[in-house]
């Protein structure tokens, strides 16, 4: 998920009870619950390298541990010798503030692993991934819930409420543009907008008739179990959606004599009713999207039209044939390149492409991930590679 997310999760978990346990309880919170993405600074070695180190080592089991007993040990030691020069006594609670930091920083990798991205929590064991497939990478539903609790349990000096007006009007834009684009996956955000402003004068207007004044902490974990509801919902839509993209799956293999091996329904921005789905064969790869909701409109994948037809419309699939013959030797040959084995070690759903199968010199091999991009198309950040190789047999 993104920073954003992660420390609304942070500030929210203290607020829920946690702040009580020592001071700098919300500062350590939100910086537990953001240390995993410490491995942003593998972009300094370029974007493969980012690719290959990204949601690793301190998104895993060993690394989150590791994170959250040492920022509050930081912050322990620092406090001691501030203490000691200052000559006052000490405050902070190490054990209390150490509890917290465990919880604040296990909700990082919690929460990416709800979305399609996938972490690997073995490491450095096992180097496996594992996906949610339940939330898209941003998603304003939880920033608004969220950020309606924290704004009303800290918004209690001018300062935090200029910070908060800053982030309202920041991500107000944010999805104000967004929502007269294009969604991936062939919606727009039109409804959201909708949500959201709603949502974020009924917070402005509960602010200004002091509602967190009796309630309080009840704020706070009300909006977490409000996130864990969300994610029960969103997990039954993906259920409904992952069984209609295996049958679609099924009958597009045997319409064309090839062997089902492997599906996955993942989410689409803002909207738990509309899933991308990619489906494995023995011959070929598939890419379409499925409705769950009543009435809903079928999109084709590619987002350039909509068709009233069923959501399981095989009209709107993208067929992705694998390689086979001399195109094989082209792949294996172009495979062999570092940045395509780190594509390659990330990709759930990788694809293959010739450019020019009648090459007489040089050809290109299109590397791609079925769950951003395809061979040839847009290359969104690292999700796609071409690498040229000699037309001579490899």
């Amino acid at each position: 998920m993104d920073g954003l997310t992660h420390s609304l999760v942070g500030l929210t978990a203290a607020k829920a009870g946690l702040e009580r346990l020592s001071p700098y309880t919300a500062a350590v919170c939100i910086l537990s619950a953001n240390a995993p993405d410490v491995d942003a600074v593998t972009i300094l070695g370029g974007r493969w390298t980012a690719l290959h180190y990204h949601r690793g080592i301190t998104h895993s089991i060993v690394g989150t541990l590791a994170l959250a007993i040492l920022i509050p040990s930081l912050f322990y030691l620092l406090e001691r010798v501030v203490t000691r020069i200052r000559r006052r006594p000490k405050r902070i609670r190490y054990r209390g503030l150490l509890f917290a930091s465990l919880i604040a920083a296990a909700t990082h990798p919690l929460m990416d692993w709800t979305n399609n991205y996938g972490l690997r929590p073995l490491l450095p064991w096992d180097g496996r991934w594992f996906y949610g497939d339940l939330v898209f990478i941003v998603d304003p539903y939880i920033w608004l819930i969220l950020g309606g609790a924290a704004f009303l349990l800290t918004s209690n000096r001018r300062p935090k409420i200029v910070v908060w007006s800053i982030i309202a009007g920041a991500t107000t834009l944010l999805l104000l543009l967004a929502s007269a684009q294009r969604a991936p996956g062939g919606g727009n955000l039109g409804s959201v907008r909708i949500v959201w402003i709603t949502g974020v004068l009924l917070f402005v207007l509960a602010r200004l008739a002091k509602f967190e004044k009796p309630l309080g902490r009840p704020i706070a974990l009300t909006a977490l179990a409000a996130v864990v509801l969300y994610w029960g919902a969103l997990s039954w839509e993906h259920h409904v959606a992952y069984k209609n993209a295996v049958r679609l799956a099924d009958q597009l293999a045997a319409q064309r004599g090839e062997h089902f091996m492997r599906a996955a329904a993942m989410p689409t921005v803002a909207n738990p009713f509309r899933w991308l789905c990619v489906a494995e064969t023995d011959r070929a790869m598939y890419r379409f999207l499925v409705h769950t909701g009543v009435g809903s409109t079928a999109f084709d994948p590619s987002g350039l039209r909509a068709a009233r037809k069923p959501p399981d419309s095989a009209a709107e699939v993208e067929r992705f044939e694998k390689p086979s013959g001399r195109d094989e030797q082209f792949v294996a040959s172009a495979s062999r390149d570092p940045r395509a084995q780190i594509l390659l070690g990330f990709a759930r759903f990788p694809i293959e492409r010739v450019a020019d199968e009648n090459c007489i010199e040089r050809t290109l091999v299109q590397f791609a991930d079925l769950r951003y991009t395809e061979p040839g198309g847009p290359s969104r950040g690292n999700f796609a590679l071409d690498v040229p190789v000699e037309c001579r047999a490899p």
